[in-house]
């Protein structure tokens, strides 16, 4: 064993005690760096799905907001049960797939013929204070031109047997989302019943 000598700057320790080395400090910054990046990924898909939540929940809520229609004109007597169809089958609901989101026309039910003299449907979401005034400060409005409705109704079957008072209603929402490139989906399906 050496005697160290506090006056000079030599390595005075034990010889079997070593320090890093400088391939074993690059290894550990390339994987140090491989971790942040995948990391970094993660922080940009989450950042992208919170981006994309605000158009999600409007297209569950137009779908919701259909069949809810639906429901409430069979519920009032509003229509007969016969008019609960596509139009090709006799009914009031429009045929064509990707109608755009209108207001409901003078019968007061979604997704009919008279839905496109309403003009088109909008979403008020509260100004900066905080709450829907209808004045100043303003509110703001966002138009929903990106999204497009299909209403496909049906009739119904139970193990293959077709049942006359049960209908399929099966609602589609699709709308484009910034920075996506393919427009996104969203189905609601539901039972629609002759009785209340």
């Amino acid at each position: 064993m050496r005697t160290c000598r506090k006056s000079t700057f030599e390595y005075c320790g034990d010889e079997n005690q070593r320090g890093f080395t400088l391939i074993e400090v690059m290894i550990s910054i390339v994987v140090l760096t491989v971790g942040l990046v995948g990391l970094l990924s993660v922080f940009g898909v989450a950042l992208a799905a919170t981006q994309t939540s605000q158009q999600d929940m409007i297209a569950k809520e137009l779908a919701n907001q259909t069949i809810e229609s639906i429901a409430t004109a069979r519920d009032s007597g509003q229509i007969p049960w016969a008019s609960i169809q596509n139009i090709a089958n006799g009914g009031i609901f429009l045929d064509a797939a990707l109608q755009p989101i209108d207001q409901a026309g003078t019968d007061g039910i979604i997704g009919t013929i008279d839905d496109a003299t309403a003009g088109p449907e909008t979403l008020t979401r509260p100004g900066p204070t905080g709450l829907i005034t209808g004045a100043s400060p303003p509110d703001v409005i966002v138009s929903l031109t990106n999204y497009k409705r299909t209403i496909a109704i049906a009739g119904a079957s139970i193990g293959g047997v077709p049942v006359q008072n049960l209908r399929t209603i099966n609602v589609t929402i699709q709308y484009t989302v910034p920075g996506f490139a393919a427009p996104k989906t969203y189905t609601l399906s539901s039972l629609i019943s002759q009785f209340r």
